[in-house]
């Protein structure tokens, strides 16, 4: 059986059917453009600010399951829409380049060449950097779950005589 590079087979093809299909199963995203009716206005009682949406932060374990299902879904749910951007980026590279190289295996399989044993070796290098990459989306996600509370205008500085840390109080 002969092939050309870039012919694909019918696992290639059934491959890419079950991701689109699972990418559609999700949610529709709402556009912050798109006003929402239901929620309720911040309350402000004396000098402290309370917002009526703190209870429904995602948990640190949530996030670590989105993000190692689905790279960078636990970024954007903790308000990391460009740390989870990058993972998604990240893992589009190191799928295409491990299903690039599995072709070009095939081929050189087919071909008889001597390079097949190190063809072989790229495919198991960016499998690894594939799988690597949902293992540190998911610790990065289930830290940052922690860390949602934590005071994004907290300073630290190098002052003459050690370490100075700074937080601004309303």
């Amino acid at each position: 059986m002969s092939r050309t590079v870039g012919q694909s087979d019918g696992r290639t093809v059934w491959c890419g059917i079950a991701l689109v299909a699972l990418l559609s199963v999700g949610p529709t995203v709402r556009l912050s453009g798109q006003g929402d009716t239901t929620r309720t206005p911040v309350v402000t009682t004396g000098a402290t600010v309370v917002a009526s949406d703190t209870t429904r932060r995602i948990g640190p374990m949530g996030a670590f399951w989105r993000s190692l299902l689905f790279p960078g879904w636990g970024q954007a749910k903790t308000g990391r829409p460009v740390t989870g951007g990058l993972f998604v980026a990240w893992e589009g590279v190191a799928a295409m380049m491990t299903l690039k190289a599995q072709q070009e295996t095939h081929y050189l399989k087919e071909s008889g060449s001597d390079n097949l044993g190190a063809k072989r070796q790229e495919v198991q290098d960016w499998l690894v950097l594939w799988i690597f990459n949902h293992l540190f989306s998911g610790a990065e996600a289930y830290v940052s779950a922690h860390l949602q509370d934590f005071p994004r205008e907290l300073k630290v500085r190098v002052i003459p005589n050690g370490v100075g840390i700074s937080v601004p109080v309303p």
